[in-house]
């Protein structure tokens, strides 16, 4: 089995006007950018009345070398989000008002295929092949994973900023 390393957990929230559809769509092709592979585990939408809450999760995993992988889960919720007009250099735009929030968590993982897992003795050499030979390639590694998930963070905030409307 797979050995799995939670490096960093972040969440952003934001309440008030912003772009679902483009902020989502943002985030896709920085992910793909930076060749992350994004798998969307679950799509949630539901309707009262005029507004929605929406839960998705998506799992986007990036092989790092034959041994290690990066995993980053987001977990988006938007509660209350409504269609709204707003003005932005002088036109009427649509766009989106609610409650809006993603948690990230940047993992790494090692052994992913489980070649080391074949019987007792191969995990203990995995065990002291993580500890004393591959250790400092760990560590970069897990600094590789905690700053994509900064990154990208940061560039959603940057985003949501450039886009969101007073």
């Amino acid at each position: 089995m797979a050995e799995k390393d939670k490096v960093i957990t972040e969440k952003i929230k934001l309440s008030g006007i912003f772009n679902f559809k483009d902020t989502y769509q943002f985030a896709y092709r920085w992910l793909n950018d930076e060749d992350y592979d994004v798998e969307e585990q679950k799509y949630v939408e539901t309707v009262s009345g005029d507004s929605k809450d929406i839960e998705i999760t998506w799992v986007a995993v990036k092989k790092l070398s034959d041994y290690f992988r990066s995993d980053i889960k987001m977990v988006w919720r938007i509660l209350g989000m409504t269609d709204v007009e707003a003005e932005r250099d002088g036109k009427r735009i649509k766009t989106n008002k609610g409650n809006f929030e993603i948690k990230f968590a940047g993992t790494l993982t090692l052994d992913y295929d489980s070649k080391w897992d074949v019987n007792p003795f191969m995990k203990f050499v995995r065990d002291i092949y993580d500890k004393y030979v591959v250790y400092g390639r760990l560590k970069q590694r897990e600094q590789k994973v905690f700053g994509d998930v900064e990154e990208l963070l940061e560039q959603i905030k940057a985003y949501l900023a450039i886009t969101g409307m007073k």
